[in-house]
């Protein structure tokens, strides 16, 4: 009799791709400290030689930079090798005959790896970016590939996301208890996630092509990630309104956060898109009433997801107590983003405005939530590693720890 895995063990499920997210996720948190509060006047975002030139100065700011290089290489490596694992305990479920997600409701988790594998992507040109110096003088040779990346992991996410729908449009049995979440989201969050790094080169290449094809690329998916976004998201009300939302589905409310979080810097990277490759067609039009109406939206979730966590016993049972759950790394997510869209808040909105002074008084008070939030992110992390996989996070071992000797 071939062996099989448990059920309630780690390389079950695809959402433990969700782990490797969510460490990408912080690595990218702490770029964003540089991206805002690092001068880089030649660049449109900090490079080895900006950040370079702040440790040089050996002052507290140099401090505060190291600090953010060493967490940036953590996560990143952390990131790695959760990817790494993941990928190991996906082929070993398929070498004994199972698929990685089982057909059916839960098939759409699959989408986590496509939404880690656009992560990485990022991490990648994050780690380029200020750790191989002069690499930004041959950017324009890399955007090209990161166009292709992008577009790869988008067709993986479309194989999935066409199977996935085909199977319900045709066989149906979807509604009900099955969907009385928004677990289908994670799918509206992979392609909105393959959309915004399409806006990057759309928003930083100096190349008209590249601004092209980026355009082109982040709207389509984009659309198609609006599209089934609101479709799933009025069908999970429908369904939780009627079933109640299963303990395990909780964290699934606060996934509206991270993906109206990288819709709204899509949305910012189009802008200067379109204003490169059109500059009559640019409104003007500041971004702080779209960021601010996002931000409400995610206020709104976030309060949701808390309270509907809150009564179900969530954080005591799957966070604190000893029941594990892969969705469980979905916390991670909501920090991160609260504080990355937080970032570009005040930024690239409330400052640009005239709102609050740079360095002011009010625009440290905004920061520390964030802050806390990420530290928030960090230790839930943390947390999770521990009840999940023990001292050892993502040991190349661990996939197969689980095989039983029958």
């Amino acid at each position: 009799m071939p062996p099989a895995f448990r059920r309630a063990d780690p390389p079950d499920s695809p959402l433990y791709f969700l782990a490797a997210l969510g460490n990408g996720g912080l690595a990218i948190s702490f770029f964003v400290y540089l991206q805002f509060l690092l001068p880089h006047p030649e660049t449109p975002i900090p490079v080895f030689a900006d950040v370079w030139a702040a440790l040089a100065r050996g002052d507290a700011g140099s401090a505060a930079v190291a600090g953010c290089l060493v967490a940036i290489l953590w996560f990143a490596a952390r990131h790695v090798r959760a990817m790494i694992w993941n990928l190991g305990a996906c082929r070993a479920v398929r070498r004994h005959g199972d698929a990685c997600a089982p057909a059916g409701g839960a098939e759409v988790a699959m989408m986590a790896l496509p939404l880690a594998a656009a992560m990485t992507i990022n991490v990648a040109f994050v780690l380029g970016a200020v750790f191989v110096p002069g690499l930004w003088s041959v950017v324009e040779r890399l955007f090209p590939v990161a166009l292709a990346g992008f577009a790869a992991v988008g067709a993986v996410a479309l194989r999935i996301l066409v199977r996935y729908l085909g199977r319900m449009l045709a066989e149906g049995g979807y509604g009900g208890a099955d969907t009385a979440g928004f677990g289908q989201l994670v799918a509206t969050f992979a392609l909105a996630m393959v959309a915004v790094g399409f806006a990057a080169p759309a928003a930083m290449s100096a190349t008209p092509a590249w601004v092209a094809l980026g355009l082109l690329g982040s709207i389509a998916f984009l659309s198609i990630a609006g599209v089934l976004g609101l479709a799933w998201l009025v069908m999970g009300l429908r369904d939780v309104k009627a079933q109640g939302i299963a303990p395990e589905a909780a964290p699934s409310v606060w996934i509206v956060i991270p993906i109206l979080t990288v819709a709204g810097i899509a949305l910012l990277r189009l802008s200067h898109g379109i204003s490169a490759l059109w500059p009559g067609a640019a409104s003007g039009a500041p971004p702080l009433p779209m960021m601010t109406a996002i931000l409400a939206v995610q206020g709104l979730f976030g309060l949701l997801g808390w309270a509907a966590m809150t009564r179900v016993g969530y954080f005591a049972r799957f966070l604190h107590g000893a029941e594990r759950s892969a969705g469980s790394y979905a916390l991670i997510c909501p920090g991160v983003a609260a504080m990355v869209f937080g970032m570009f808040y005040i930024h690239a909105g409330l400052i640009p405005a005239g709102w609050i002074a740079p360095w002011g008084w009010a625009h440290l008070a905004l920061m520390l939530p964030l802050a806390a939030a990420q530290a928030a992110a960090i230790r839930t992390l943390l947390r999770l590693d521990r009840l999940h996989f023990g001292r050892d996070p993502f040991h190349p071992a661990a996939a197969l720890h689980t095989l039983d000797k029958s």
